[in-house]
């Protein structure tokens, strides 16, 4: 089973001219994009996310700002991340649950595996516990 991972991104350039950062298709991503978007001006009161996804696969980027993410594995594992750097991306498998909290500048990139689909979305915590609860 997939892990939650940091991908680190090239940081090309140098502090007197900006950098760029590349993701292109077969390299550092698990999966080729087929649905990139952006999240930006939240509220920091505010919490996103808190949903897993049966098929989705995403890589999660903090281009301004800081995200604080957390994630609960199907065993019941906790893990948190802090995106602060445009360069590095967090990759979450499906079948995670995970929230994020966001500072007030904070801009997210995401890039997912799969076309927007309601029915991919687990919204409901005792549903993901109870549809990925190891069998006893």
């Amino acid at each position: 089973m997939l892990t939650p991972h940091l991908i680190e991104f090239p940081k090309l350039g140098a502090p007197d001219i900006g950098y760029i950062s590349v993701a292109e298709e077969g390299q550092l991503l698990p999966f080729v994009p087929k649905r990139v978007f952006w999240t930006y001006h939240t509220p920091e009161e505010i919490v996103r996310g808190r949903h897993a996804h049966y098929k989705t696969e995403q890589v999660l980027v903090a281009l301004a700002g800081r995200i604080v993410i957390v994630i609960e594995r199907p065993d019941g594992e906790l893990l948190s991340f802090r995106l602060d750097s445009p360069h590095v991306g967090l990759y979450i498998p499906p079948n995670n649950w995970h929230s994020m909290h966001y500072s007030e500048t904070a801009i997210q990139l995401t890039f997912a595996s799969e076309l927007y689909s309601e029915a991919d979305y687990i919204r409901d915590y005792a549903t993901f516990r109870k549809v990925w609860q190891a069998p006893t």
